[in-house]
């Protein structure tokens, strides 16, 4: 099996389990679903499961991960010259784009979360290391320690207030509120 063909099923593997976590924890509470439950759902052994997740919590929040792991790429794909906060807003502009329609599921996880606060923790160690390399990123390109996590802090922080406010007033869409909150 090539490199390329492996690759691409670890992937599909990761995201079968993903789909299967957030699936269950809309029908049943995450409280009730089981690292077994979502084997079963995504047609794979625990052992599988544990090659890919620590925890249930994990395999529910992946989606969060993969976006957070996006926008720092495209932070990093912008020009160097470029002031750092033109391009923290235009990698949330071009995140946006890309997902120009929202995949249900992660909507009605973020609905989730907010329903249940044990699952916070996770969220917040997502957005904790995405902080982390985003400073570094930011200082890398010149600012000082302290401005770059300040920075970077505000800027995810107007990210998840954000997406917050949009889950409360839908009558516009997720880009427009980014968009005001970064203003």
């Amino acid at each position: 099996m090539d490199t390329g063909l492996r690759e691409r099923k670890k992937t599909a593997t990761r995201m079968a389990l993903h789909e299967a976590a957030v699936r269950l924890a809309l029908e049943h509470g995450p409280d009730r679903v089981t690292v077994e439950s979502i084997a079963d759902a995504a047609e794979v052994s625990r052992r599988t499961f544990s090659n890919y997740f620590a925890g249930k919590e994990e395999a529910i929040f992946y989606g969060d991960l993969v976006r957070l792991r996006r926008l720092l790429e495209l932070v990093r794909e912008q020009p160097g010259d470029e002031p750092p906060r033109a391009v923290l807003t235009t990698a949330a502009e071009r995140l946006l784009a890309e997902s120009d329609r929202l995949d249900p599921a992660w909507v009605a996880q973020r609905r989730l979360l907010r329903g249940h606060p044990s699952l916070a923790a996770h969220q917040v160690a997502a957005y904790a290391a995405m902080e982390r390399d985003l400073t570094a990123e930011l200082a890398d390109r010149g600012l000082s320690g302290l401005r770059a996590r300040v920075l970077a802090a505000t800027f995810l922080a107007a990210l998840r207030a954000a997406t917050q406010h949009w889950l409360e007033h839908p009558d516009r869409g997720l880009a427009e509120w980014v968009a005001e909150a970064l203003a």
